[in-house]
């Protein structure tokens, strides 16, 4: 039951050597989403061994072309591939219209839909939802309206303990109802609370997607508890009036939203290409939050499975 999240793309809007723009990859069970899509989104895919066609669904987060100019490649190469099944994509609007367009001037037959859904910056909400998982949106600050995406896991279904069947010879039909969270009640009519039965074999885990935004202390309210934090970094502190003129953040401001947060880890990126080297960034978020970590392309991050008592 894979929770894991390949990075795609970790610079800013100026291309740089090695940074791409950005996009992440998230595999939730062998369910793939893709968060943002940036120029040449497609081509790294290829590259880190991802078939676009398991794509599930697109979140955008806003309108700027280095989170997005690689969505229209993407949607004509799914029709190249032969894909059939709808395709739903999150942004806020104008998207539908760009998609209108694309369609219009580019002789955009795809053999399959793609079913867009407008997004609410302004609104915390659940906006995708399957058997094992929810996407909620979080509100940015940023210059262009924006919103970063939750995903959790939900609650796994109980196990009925061995040891409890063989000692009350549950049946079928009692072991389903245990699972569903109900006491049972045996042959002999003595009531076994579901509590001794059951036990929840791991803790649902959270990943979180946070670009573009200034500091915010709404995101830190609603990725509380969050096992991994991406949040943009894109400035040093020496820059911050530049982040604060432009609608990012600094990796300060990254590191003081993954502390106050009870974030589990902290993973940086977005970086702005005057930085040669990001480990100055690293520095200053470590002084702060010290389980943080560069976000490398190509590099796949695992949120481990953990039992309910922290283990």
């Amino acid at each position: 039951m894979n929770f894991r999240i390949t990075v795609l793309g970790t610079g800013s809007a100026l291309p740089a050597a090695g940074n791409h723009h950005s996009a992440h990859a998230v595999n939730v069970h062998e369910q793939y989403y893709l968060v943002d899509c940036g120029e040449g989104t497609q081509s790294r895919l290829y590259r880190y061994g991802i078939n676009p066609l398991k794509i599930r669904a697109v979140f955008l987060t806003h309108l700027h072309g280095d989170h997005i100019y690689g969505i229209f490649p993407l949607l004509s190469t799914l029709g190249l591939m032969g894909k059939k099944t709808p395709l739903p994509v999150y942004a806020p609007e104008p998207f539908g219209e760009m998609l209108e367009l694309y369609r219009r001037y580019t002789d955009a037959d795809l053999p399959y839909e793609v079913r867009y859904h407008p997004v609410d910056t302004t609104a915390h909400g659940v906006v995708y939802e399957n058997k094992v998982l929810t996407v909620s949106t979080v509100p940015l600050r940023h210059r262009k309206p924006a919103a970063g995406y939750l995903f959790r896991e939900k609650t796994p279904p109980l196990n009925v303990r061995k040891e409890t069947i063989e000692e009350y010879s549950l049946g079928i039909v009692q072991i389903v109802a245990a699972k569903r969270g109900e006491d049972i009640t045996t042959g002999e009519g003595k009531t076994l609370p579901n509590s001794e039965l059951t036990y929840m074999p791991y803790t649902p885990r959270s990943y979180a997607y946070i670009s573009d935004t200034l500091y915010s202390g709404k995101v830190v309210k609603l990725v509380h508890g969050v096992d991994l934090l991406y949040h943009e970094a894109t400035f040093s502190e020496a820059d911050k009036a530049t982040a604060r003129a432009t609608g990012h953040s600094t990796a300060v401001d990254a590191a003081k939203a993954a502390s106050r947060s009870g974030a589990g880890e902290l993973l940086i990126g977005h970086f702005s290409g005057r930085y040669k080297d990001p480990s100055i960034l690293l520095q200053q978020a470590h002084e702060i939050f010290p389980r943080t970590s560069i976000a490398v392309e190509g590099r796949t991050y695992d949120i481990p499975l953990k039992k309910p008592d922290g283990k």
